[in-house]
């Protein structure tokens, strides 16, 4: 596809712990044994949270879920499904070993050996990126690049969520978080993919987008009672499963009490600051109830591949915008006011 540049632009974290970022000049990479390189077209924000095994280095290219197309195959790829010249996706998950237990039992999202893109591995901020042939995601053809992009962590994530919570069509689900870039496509897929019933809450001024994106419910939890709100929607008896779709320790105390028997509540949002335990679920309400709690990191191989077919098939659309690298730290700066609508999409051409 030509020749490459010696030299392309990414942006780093140049002080973790800051809402910070500089965009640099990188060296070209090599795709080693296995790989191939991408031309990045679209990258996707991302955040930050504690309770990772080491902190974010200085010099780190961040981003977890991009789109562009293959420009070089390297050495042992002959026989791969992708090839020069196709769009693929770099998922949250960028590498598995596909030999460890989890792998092997089709767990592949929690590899014990996994390479996590934009976080000691180099991220989708920047316009090259290698991957392995085996499990970059093949991209659908009807599906433009910008609506795919956010699909390959917060659309397999929340797709691969509501599939543990074991809800089923015609049950009620609550979204907690429902106007945020998870959120927003959570509806969206619970709603028109799954046929399930969709209480969003969240701030007041989201309120269209959920409702647009196809919740029955819309509540703002800034007033009134979320709990009574919900029992009266449901007849009483709460929600078959609660999807905590934000990063604050409040949704997860309030989670407990929207779900009915036998319900299921699950952790989807990473919570910033210190580590706080869910703070009402008790053990005698959750055996007296037949309820439990799951945690979701993010979806397999394969529920990256359905996710991206029910956006192809038009049932889930992104509400997106779209910015430069050079506006990176200023759209960080705006997520952590929490005043974003759905996800941002960066433009890496």
């Amino acid at each position: 596809m030509g020749d490459l540049p010696k030299k392309y632009k990414g942006a780093i974290y140049d002080e973790p712990g800051k809402i910070s970022t500089k965009v640099v000049e990188l060296d070209m990479p090599e795709p080693g044994s296995g790989d191939v390189l991408i031309n990045l077209d679209l990258g996707v924000m991302t955040n930050s949270w504690k309770g990772l095994p080491a902190p974010t280095q200085a010099g780190q290219v961040g981003g977890h879920e991009g789109v562009g197309k293959i420009v070089k195959m390297g050495p042992g790829t002959e026989h791969s499904a992708v090839k020069v010249g196709d769009r693929v996706g770099v998922k949250w998950i960028s590498a598995i070993c596909d030999s460890c237990p989890a792998c092997l039992s089709g767990h592949d999202g929690v590899c014990f050996n996994q390479k996590v893109s934009g976080y000691y591995t180099p991220g989708t901020f920047q316009q090259y990126v290698t991957g392995p042939a085996s499990y970059v995601t093949p991209i659908p053809e009807s599906l433009d690049s910008a609506a795919a992009a956010p699909m390959l962590c917060a659309g397999v994530t929340v797709y691969s969520a509501l599939r543990k919570s074991n809800a089923k069509s015609g049950d009620w689900v609550v979204l907690l978080g429902a106007g945020g870039g998870l959120g927003h496509l959570a509806v969206q897929i619970a709603s028109r993919g799954m046929g399930m019933r969709v209480i969003g809450i969240d701030q007041g001024n989201k309120e269209d987008l959920v409702k647009e994106c196809g919740a029955e419910v819309f509540i703002d939890h800034t007033k009134g009672n979320a709990e009574e709100e919900v029992k009266k929607a449901t007849g009483g008896l709460g929600a078959q499963a609660v999807l905590v779709l934000t990063a604050a320790n409040g949704a997860y105390a309030s989670g407990m009490g929207l779900l009915k028997f036998g319900g299921t509540l699950v952790c989807v949002g990473l919570p910033e600051g210190d580590l706080q335990p869910i703070a009402t679920a008790y053990p005698q309400f959750l055996v007296a109830k037949a309820q439990k709690i799951v945690g979701v990191a993010v979806g397999d191989r394969r529920e990256a591949i359905e996710t991206l077919d029910l956006a192809a098939r038009g049932l889930v659309k992104t509400h997106f915008e779209t910015i430069k690298l050079d506006q990176l730290t200023e759209t960080f700066e705006k997520m952590h006011r929490a005043e974003l609508k759905g996800r941002v999409v960066l433009d890496l051409s």
